[in-house]
């Protein structure tokens, strides 16, 4: 077995950075950016389709969404809105994904 990598003063700074990192989105925000179903929110953020819905739900069937939750939906907003920007390898590495996703052309949808 060999011995972890010690931190430098780069990892460090970027794990501070990460852990008071603001980074979050409501489910509400992204539904209103997106148009997307409570089960795809639900897949964002490893949840079931009902949880979902209580989080836009009122009185006692709310349920607020945690903040893992709300930063699963700002990371996906990003992905979304900058996909194109991420180089493939660093995609790739990050999310294992075999194939790079085409872009859209936007003239192909109203044909």
């Amino acid at each position: 077995m060999t011995r972890p990598r010690p931190l430098s003063d780069r990892d460090l700074a970027l794990i501070n950075l990460y852990a008071n990192c603001q980074l979050g989105l409501s489910p509400r925000r992204f539904y209103a950016k997106r148009e997307v179903s409570h089960e795809a929110i639900a897949s964002i953020c490893s949840r079931s389709p009902s949880t979902v819905r209580r989080w836009f739900g009122k009185g006692k069937h709310y349920r607020a969404p945690s903040s893992d939750d709300l930063r699963h939906l700002a990371l996906m907003d990003f992905l979304l809105e900058h996909y194109d920007e991420v180089p493939p390898d660093l995609f790739d590495r990050l999310c294992g994904s075999p194939q790079r996703i085409q872009p859209q052309n936007p003239d192909s949808s109203s044909t």
